[in-house]
């Protein structure tokens, strides 16, 4: 595959921008719902990407500091970025993802400060005797700037050809394979605490590039250069998860390294269909297994929050689906997989309210998905009248001790006893034969069953 996930600026660009999700609590993410919480007990994170764009996107947002422990930044440490010219840095975009991170209690994964893709012309244009100078300097300012800020770094981004020989770029070429040794020693000395990686893709089965990594890696411990772990991008397409995924962990983190999942998404033939859905849950569960089976991974963190503002359309036309949550930020399958994988048990009821009283011009069904302490529902509103519903809002009771802590295509309060959903801006008409859905994240405290009555406009459906 030609990789450009961590480099590509999110060409589908929120598909959905006018997607609110209405945090009806302060408690969005409450201590056994989110993934992270489940991540954290298990002794790993669960992460994310996000880009500067996203930060003012209300839904992601409310996702990310709920669901996550650790951010990367998609595109906004990149030199390109923070270095557009010799000697110019532009760190402002960069610390619009860390002050994200760090008033949402999250962690940072620096990403990425050598890569042959989204270099600035000036660097690949050096007479080859100064591009060693270039990229120390690059490293050292870079670092040091987010020296206590950052996690980890992704030092050297995707060094290799799919044989697992050495990728020509500006760097080998002006000074061999040395300048990943060089790359990784000038990092340490910047900033000593920083956990130091290599990151490609095509390296999470037993293949000839992650041999090549595995070669590499191997000699750099042997020379005693500061290196603390590999990344596994994880861009997979559903099915073809490696079965030697979990071995070719070992070896690595049998080198006295860690290992992480870096950017993981699992792509698919659009429009999704269930099977494949199916297929996406079941590879995300065997991801996360993976990682949990395998001392010394440290961590999954999924490249993007939803669908909406995943890489994949734009770079595989015709291709997406790849996220954990769909295009309105719905959570699918797969996240359902992976909280189990992490230690929740998920259940699923449907339920259909009864036979609605004559004259009535609605109908509403609903679905729970629950886990642990925590669960989903999702809600469909159909308009069975002869004349549009211009506006809605729907009645209904929770089960004792649920408490709603995030919503989607609707506001709803109170958090919990009897609670009203209103439609937003762009979801309030209904014709005749339609309907519309929203939903909403909960705690409960044993009782997942789902409302058995409900009123629309003050008419029960």
């Amino acid at each position: 595959m030609s990789k450009t996930a961590t480099g590509l600026a999110v060409t589908s660009a929120l598909a959905v921008g006018g997607l609110l999700l209405a945090a009806v609590t302060s408690q969005a993410g409450a201590a056994g719902t989110a993934l992270k919480t489940l991540a954290e007990a298990k002794g790993i994170y669960f992460g994310t990407a996000l880009t500067q764009s996203n930060l003012s996107n209300s839904t992601i947002t409310a996702i990310a500091g709920a669901q996550f422990d650790m951010v990367t930044p998609g595109n906004e440490m990149k030199w390109d970025t923070t270095e557009p010219s010799n000697g110019s840095y532009n760190f402002g975009p960069g610390d619009a993802i860390v002050s994200f991170a760090q008033s949402h209690n999250m962690r940072v994964r620096g990403h990425n400060l050598v890569w042959h893709s989204q270099l600035p012309g000036w660097v690949s244009s050096l007479p080859s005797n100064q591009v060693q100078g270039a990229m120390e300097a690059h490293i050292t300012t870079e670092a040091t700037h987010y020296k206590g800020k950052v996690y980890a770094w992704d030092v050297v981004n995707e060094p290799f050809n799919e044989d697992g020989s050495l990728r020509a770029d500006a760097f080998s070429n002006a000074m061999g394979s040395g300048y990943i040794a060089d790359a990784l020693r000038t990092a340490h000395a910047a900033d000593p605490n920083a956990k130091l990686y290599l990151n490609d893709y095509n390296i999470e089965g037993q293949n000839a590039k992650s041999d090549g990594m595995y070669k590499l890696v191997s000699q750099l411990k042997a020379q005693g250069v500061p290196i603390d772990g590999v990344g596994l991008e994880s861009h997979f397409i559903v099915g073809q998860v490696p079965s030697s995924m979990r071995a070719n962990m070992q070896r690595f983190t049998a080198l006295g390294l860690d290992v992480a999942v870096t950017e993981l998404d699992d792509r698919m033939q659009t429009p999704a269909s269930s099977a494949n859905l199916a297929q996406q849950a079941t590879d995300y569960a065997a991801v996360v297994s993976n990682c949990l089976a395998v001392s010394h991974c440290v961590g999954v963190s999924q490249w993007g929050v939803g669908d909406a503002d995943s890489w994949i359309p734009g770079a595989f036309p015709g291709q997406g689906a790849a996220t954990m949550y769909d295009n309105n930020y719905q959570p699918k399958p797969a996240y359902n997989a992976t909280a189990t994988a992490l230690g929740g048990s998920t259940t699923t009821t449907t339920t259909t309210t009864p036979p609605p009283p004559p004259n009535s011009t609605c109908t509403v069904t609903d679905s729970v998905n629950a886990w642990n302490t925590g669960l989903t529902e999702s809600i469909t509103i159909t308009n069975t009248g002869t004349a549009p519903i211009n506006g809605w809002s729907l009645a209904f009771t929770l089960a004792g001790g649920q408490t709603i802590t995030s919503a989607w295509n609707a506001s709803i309060s109170p958090a919990s006893g009897q609670v009203t959903a209103k439609n937003v801006d762009y979801n309030g008409s209904v014709a005749p034969g339609g309907s519309v859905s929203f939903g909403f994240q909960a705690t409960h405290t044993g009782d997942t069953a789902a409302p058995g009555d409900f009123t629309l406009n003050g008419t029960r459906c």
